[in-house]
């Protein structure tokens, strides 16, 4: 039987506490309205669609939520009966909220399916306005070394992810996407890394462009990440990494003290050893 979503969520939603904010005494809870929450959310456990869509799943995870969220009720029931409203009601919500992750992964395929290649298709779009505006950065900066190559790679690892996709392996298609997105991006501000074309971008302050630099940084830090998951580390590629977040804590040091334009130095430090990871990891970015 298929989930009926929005009825779902609607229990989920009257599931969350408005009467009181966490740490707040008994006297602050609506003794009516915690009532009628946990009628709200036994039903929402026991005799949900959703529920029963978990009840003939078969999917060992959801039956473990489930689980997990009637023994949250019973703790909150508890502590309702013993005078703890407060408590009842905190713990009311974490109930629910495991109720509807139980849900999410009894969700049949018809339901699944669709939304995770509606987001592969958002993500494909995304790298590939992403890939055209490198390869016109590239083209405007004359005599970017191998910047062909970079994209080239890029196309390749587009391609896979479509041929993965295509066969029906959609998870592992839109994580080859995320590789070609996060390779694209840091290939993309590696262009302008410490030359005149981030002058051209006219910062409002050196607080701003320090937060830029920032931004690059974490991108370059979240690809190396990627590309060396589950793959054996060199002595080498780890004195860059090790190198780059020594950088990065001296630059956040700088910025503590409003040293904005020595901060933004020291990032792009930090950026260029962790290209040089990179491209120890197989993959060539500009930088």
């Amino acid at each position: 039987m298929p989930i009926r979503w929005p009825g779902v969520l609607m229990a989920c939603v009257l599931a969350l506490p408005v009467f009181a904010q966490q740490g707040a005494d008994n006297s602050a809870v609506d003794h009516l309205r915690l009532e009628q929450r946990f009628s709200s959310v036994e039903t929402l456990i026991e005799r949900s669609s959703g529920a029963r869509q978990i009840e003939s799943s078969g999917v060992t995870e959801a039956r473990d939520k489930r689980e997990k969220a009637r023994e949250i009720y019973r703790q909150a029931r508890a502590a309702y009966d013993s005078g703890q409203f407060a408590r009842a009601s905190q713990l009311l919500p974490q109930a629910s909220m495991q109720m509807f992750e139980a849900v999410r992964l009894a969700a049949p395929e018809q339901i699944t399916a669709p939304r995770a290649r509606s987001d592969f298709e958002a993500r494909l779009e995304s790298v590939n306005s992403l890939h055209a505006a490198y390869r016109r950065v590239a083209a405007e900066k004359n005599g970017v070394s191998d910047a062909a190559q970079t994209s080239r790679d890029i196309e390749r690892r587009i391609s896979e992810a479509r041929r993965l996709a295509d066969e029906g392996h959609v998870d592992a298609g839109r994580a080859e996407l995320d590789r070609a997105y996060l390779i694209t991006k840091a290939a993309v501000s590696s262009l302008r890394g410490g030359d005149t074309l981030v002058r051209a971008l006219e910062f409002g302050s050196k607080e701003e462009e320090y937060r830029y630099e920032i931004d690059r940084n974490d991108t370059h830090q979240m690809l190396i990440k990627v590309l060396l998951d589950g793959k054996p580390e060199t002595s080498q590629s780890r004195g860059f990494i090790d190198r780059a977040e020594q950088l990065r804590r001296q630059a956040e040091g700088a910025a503590a003290r409003n040293d904005h334009l020595g901060a933004i130095q020291l990032l792009e430090q930090s950026t260029r050893e962790l290209v040089r990871a990179i491209r120890g990891a197989g993959v060539y970015i500009p930088g």
